[in-house]
Parts: C-alpha cells; structure tokens; sequence
C-alpha cells in the first residue's frame, strides 16, 4: 500500500487523466516553484479506472486555473488548509488563453513579431474551439 502524506496549504489535483501529470507538472509551471508535489501515476478510480494525482504544497494563487481549464476542464481541484479540504474548485474552459499554445498560421502576426502574446479565443464552447485572436486559425480541442 503506498502512501503519501497529507498537506498542510496548498491543493490538490484530482481526476486527472492517467499517464498526463507530468504533463501538467510543466505546463503549470511546477517544475519552476519552490514547493513540495507529489505525483501518483495509475491510481485506481471507480469512476475512471485509472488516474494520477497531484498534491502541491504552495499557495493556490500560484496555480493558473485557465491554463488548467483548458488542459483538462473535468479535473477536480481540492484546495486544503491545515490539512483539511475547505473548498472545491469546478474548472471551466476559459474564454480567452494567452501564450498557453502557439498559433501553427505561418502568415499570422505572432509568427513575425517577436514578444507578441499568443492570444486565444473560445469560439465554440461545445466542440471545444478557439481561435487566434489575430488570424482566426482554428484550434480544436483542449492541449490534451
């Protein structure tokens, strides 16, 4: 039986789909703070089957719900305060994400200039769409 221990401040990922925690280790930026994280690859679910888990012991405010919504807006995210669960996050896609994907336009604006923020704009919340908000290149789906 493995376990791990529990946090004082901070959050916890769950319902995460199995295999992607590193993934969302780096787009989250994790791998750049100073703070404890724990990952759980192929935890059993019953509602799942499989899935990871991550526990972050750092303040939320350095968690980017937006970046998170996108990747994957069914993710769980616990926020714990002395070592209790206080408050559940419900994730959305967001409306508008910046420098989270590049756009693939090789005539669009952000190809040329350098320092320009990748911005992007949900257009079709049900088939999961957004578009540069430049060009209108399409994006379908979320990063994962």
């Amino acid at each position: 039986m493995l376990n791990v221990g529990r946090i004082n401040e901070g959050f916890v990922l769950d319902h995460v789909k199995a295999g992607k925690s590193m993934t969302i280790y780096h787009d989250l930026g994790l791998d750049k703070l100073d703070c404890t994280v724990a990952i759980i690859k192929n935890a059993k679910s019953n509602k799942m089957g499989k899935k990871d888990i991550l526990k972050v012991e750092c303040p939320i405010d350095n968690l980017d719900l937006n970046i998170l919504g996108f990747i994957d807006h069914t993710i769980t995210v616990n926020i714990i305060k002395d070592g209790e669960i206080v408050e559940k996050k419900d994730l959305h896609l967001p409306k508008q994400i910046v420098n989270v994907i590049r756009c693939k336009n090789p005539r669009c604006i952000t190809s040329v200039e350098q320092g320009l923020d990748q911005i992007f704009v949900l257009s079709d919340e049900e088939k999961e769409v957004y578009r540069c908000k430049y060009c209108e290149e399409k994006y379908r789906g979320s990063k994962r």
